[in-house]
């Protein structure tokens, strides 16, 4: 089975995660959405989030293709990734995370997945930066 894993704070569900998820599916069997902590969130984009982790997570273990969604670890982002142990990583495509950076930590951690950075869809309107005002 080939997993495909996916991260995100997800605090308003939008048709711009929709695609994201959906892109990442095609990509294998199983979709594992990491939703962040509510202080990793903070510390990624300097502002709390508008639902806490627990609201977060039950929105996106309601949507129909996401196979699992799972709380992130505090500490390293990594962790998780070891946890999972995924096949491929799908990035959002305004995920600050450098494709490379990702694939060396990977390699350290003895890791072997694709990374792979989905396109964006309308983020002219669907961003969540956007849709919270």
């Amino acid at each position: 089975m080939k997993i495909v894993m996916c991260a995100g704070t997800f605090d308003i569900i939008h048709p711009g995660h929709l695609y994201l998820l959906s892109e990442a599916k095609k990509y294998g069997d199983k979709l594992i959405v990491v939703v962040a902590r509510d202080e990793t969130s903070e510390k990624m984009k300097g502002k709390k989030p508008l639902h806490n982790e627990k609201e977060r997570l039950e929105s996106v273990r309601t949507l129909e293709i996401v196979n699992e969604a799972v709380l992130g670890k505090s500490g390293s982002i990594f962790d998780i990734v070891e946890d999972i142990n995924p096949n491929v990583i799908c990035l959002g495509y305004d995920q600050k995370v450098l494709k490379q950076d990702l694939d060396d930590e990977l390699k350290k951690r003895g890791i072997k997945a694709d990374v792979i950075r989905i396109g964006s869809y309308m983020p002219h309107l669907y961003k969540s930066s956007k849709m919270g005002k």
